[in-house]
C-alpha cells in the first residue's frame, strides 16, 4: 500500500523536516499532557518508522480530547480510560498470550527456601514484580526471578521488604531515535516506567564485553554497546527487562532495556531453589507445601514422618539468579 503517513492516537508529538530534506531527522517530543504522555512506549522506534507517523492528539490534553469527542457526538466519548493493551478490546492479556503462544505447565518455587508452592501456566505469562495470577494463599506473593530454560518461576513475599533501592544500572539494546548517542550524556533525564515521573541522569557508553554480571557470564555481545545509567535519586522498582527512555528537555532521544536491577546481582535465590529448578523430573516434588498466613508463627508447614515441622530458611546457601 502506498501512503505518506500513518496517524496514531498516541499522546506524543513529532516534528518532521521537509520531505525534500532526507538527511534531517524527525524528532519525537513530549505531548502536551504530561500524565498521558506515551513517548515512553514510542522510545524504541526507528527513524524510518517515526518519519511515517503523525500524532494528532499530541498537542491536546485528555480532557480536551474528551470535550471535542462530546462536541462531535462520538460514541466513545464516555469510554473509560484503558489500562491495558488498547488493541485487545475486551480480550484479557492472559487470554491473548495463551492463544498466540500457548501454555506449558511449570512450577512455582519460593526464592528464599526452595519450597514447591504450586504450578503456573508458563513463564511468559509473568513479569518481575508481578503479583496477579499466582493464586497462592498467605500473600501477597511477587515474582522475583524467572528460569526460562526450565520454565520455573521464583516468588517471594519479601519483594518490598528487602533494600532494593538503586540509582545505577546497566542498559542494553540501545536504540537512538536520532541515530546517534546524545552529545552531552551527563545532563539527561529518563523514565524507567510509564508516567510523569522523570529522573535526572547521566550515562556512560561502554562495550558489552566490559560489563560482567559475574565472572562466569557476560551480558551482551562483545560488539554491543552497554549504557551505565546513574540516576539522581534511588528507585525502588527497577526490574531487568523493562525499558528506560532517555530525554533531553522535551525531546525523547531513545531507549534501551535494563539488564540488571539489584546492583551487582538480582533477587537472591537459594541453592536449593536453583537445584530444584534444574530437576528433569519435577514429578518427584509430589504435593506443594501448605502455606499459612504471615500472621502465623510458622508461615509454611509440611508433613515429615508423621510430624509437622516448619521450613527453615538457609541463608548461608544463598546464590543469585539473573533474569
Amino acid at each position: 500500500m502506498d501512503f505518506d503517513y500513518v496517524a496514531s492516537g498516541h499522546y506524543a508529538r513529532v516534528k518532521h523536516t521537509s520531505v525534500e530534506c532526507e538527511t534531517k531527522c524527525s524528532v519525537l517530543h513530549l505531548s502536551a499532557d504530561e500524565v498521558k504522555d506515551q513517548t515512553y512506549f514510542l522510545s524504541h522506534l526507528s527513524q524510518e518508522q517515526l518519519r511515517k507517523l503523525l500524532f494528532p492528539l499530541g498537542c491536546m490534553s485528555k480532557e480536551e480530547v474528551r470535550n471535542l469527542a462530546a462536541e462531535m457526538g462520538l460514541p466513545n466519548k464516555d469510554r473509560r480510560d484503558s489500562q491495558g493493551l488498547c488493541f485487545l478490546g475486551k480480550v484479557k492479556f492472559s487470554e491473548f498470550v495463551a492463544r498466540h503462544i500457548g501454555e506449558m505447565e511449570g512450577i512455582l518455587l519460593e526464592a528464599e527456601t526452595g519450597d514447591f508452592l504450586g504450578k503456573h501456566r508458563g513463564f511468559w505469562f509473568y513479569t518481575i514484580g508481578q503479583r496477579q495470577g499466582l493464586r497462592l494463599p498467605g500473600g501477597p506473593w511477587y515474582v522475583v526471578a524467572k528460569d526460562a530454560e526450565n520454565n520455573v518461576i521464583f516468588v517471594s513475599r519479601n519483594y518490598f521488604s528487602l533494600d532494593k533501592k538503586r540509582r545505577s544500572f546497566h542498559v542494553s539494546s540501545l536504540k537512538w531515535i536520532l541515530c546517534a548517542p546524545p552529545e552531552d550524556p551527563e545532563k539527561l533525564q529518563c523514565k524507567v516506567r510509564h508516567g510523569p515521573k522523570f529522573y535526572d541522569c547521566h550515562i556512560e557508553i561502554v562495550k558489552g564485553n566490559l560489563y560482567k554480571e559475574n565472572e562466569h557470564q557476560i551480558l551482551g555481545e562483545t560488539a554491543q554497546e552497554i549504557a551505565i545509567v546513574r540516576l539522581s535519586e534511588d528507585d525502588q522498582g527497577l526490574a531487568a527487562g523493562q525499558y528506560v527512555a532517555f530525554y533531553k528537555g522535551n525531546i525523547c532521544l531513545g531507549s534501551g532495556i535494563i539488564i540488571d536491577s539489584w546492583g551487582d546481582h538480582n533477587f537472591p535465590v537459594c541453592s536449593k531453589a536453583l537445584e530444584i529448578a534444574r530437576m528433569k523430573d519435577k514429578s518427584e516434588l509430589r504435593e506443594p507445601v501448605k502455606i499459612k498466613n504471615l500472621s502465623d508463627n510458622n508461615s509454611k508447614m509440611k508433613p515429615n514422618n508423621g510430624k509437622i515441622i516448619s521450613e527453615v530458611e538457609d541463608l548461608n546457601s544463598t546464590n543469585f539468579l539473573s533474569n
